[in-house]
């Protein structure tokens, strides 16, 4: 696949499942390059519409923009071109400028504008800060709206109006009324990603506000499974995607919600469990106890029927 337009990129990521690749640390907490992107090749195998490397999943948080770089660039290698490669910019507006000029450099697809941490600010600062990063690149730029970054209809549209290659809109929030005035204001100005932790869970409701993808963390280690949820998520299969919000997500999320941060660390836990193990997460988060990775190993087997390593 050649590389994609900022015009391009929006209605590519939206035509299939989204997928943020879990960070690889070796037991003293450093990037493991080599396990990372052997790990890469094996998600690049199925039929996902886009990596996002470097992400929330991906403990972006807490690596150094060295680190941010190594990885942008180890997944951009390894997929060749078959899927598009989104690197993460955080942080104030100098360092996320910083860092999507270092994205277009290392060959990444687009940009994923994640909010700056700590500061809060009123929509013309934020309607300000995405403008700028947005010039400072021609990539496209998918919004990461959550925390001290949410937007409503209104922000969200000057945005659009200012910068020709926002290209996508991520809800973290969650608000119905919110996601259907962006939806009434915008139509298809914007591709809409789902962007709530595990969020097969809102996946079906949301493809009524314009939603036709999200980012799976779950296809880390149960790609096929994640797949066939989203396939039944499209074809409006309610039945199915019942009951695997029964069977899988929905005890799943019992053992996420024990402890902050749990929802990267039980990622790294389930590719523990299938045999492609991706290191500990780094602090500030926390690893599953050895019980609960004997609970998510047997919640595994449900849906796999393979006894989990």
């Amino acid at each position: 696949m050649s590389h994609l337009s900022a015009e391009e990129l929006g209605p590519a990521l939206g035509q299939g499942l989204l997928s943020f690749p879990v960070t690889h640390f070796d037991a003293d907490l450093r990037f493991d390059e080599a396990a990372y992107r052997k790990h890469i090749a094996w998600l690049a195998q199925y039929d996902v519409a886009g990596l996002f490397a470097a992400g929330g999943t991906g403990e972006g948080f807490s690596l150094t923009p060295a680190e941010i770089d190594q990885v942008v660039r180890a997944a951009v290698a390894e997929t060749g071109g078959r899927i598009p490669v989104i690197a993460p910019a955080t942080a104030g507006t100098a360092a996320a400028v910083e860092q999507a000029r270092a994205a277009e450099v290392a060959g990444a697809e687009g940009i994923l504008l994640l909010p700056p941490y700590l500061t809060e600010a009123g929509p013309e600062g934020l309607v300000e800060h995405v403008a700028t990063v947005c010039a400072a690149t021609s990539l496209g730029v998918v919004f990461y709206s959550r925390a001290n970054a949410a937007c409503n209809d209104v922000t969200l549209a000057r945005m659009a109006e200012r910068c020709p290659n926002l290209v996508g809109f991520k809800d973290g929030v969650g608000n119905i009324e919110t996601m259907t005035r962006i939806y009434a204001r915008l139509g298809d100005r914007l591709t809409y990603i789902g962007g709530l932790p595990t969020a097969e869970t809102f996946a079906l409701p949301y493809t009524e506000m314009g939603v036709t993808t999200y980012s799976s963390a779950i296809f880390n280690f149960l790609p096929e499974f994640a797949l066939a949820f989203y396939r039944a998520v499209r074809a409006r299969d309610r039945d199915t995607v019942y009951r695997h919000l029964r069977e899988f997500v929905l005890p799943y999320l019992d053992i996420r919600d024990r402890r902050p941060g749990y929802a990267v660390s039980i990622i790294k836990a389930g590719l523990t469990a299938i045999g492609r193990p991706a290191g500990p997460v780094r602090p500030p988060l926390t690893n599953l106890t050895d019980a609960e990775r004997a609970e998510l190993g047997a919640l595994i087997r449900t849906v796999t029927g393979v006894a989990a390593a």
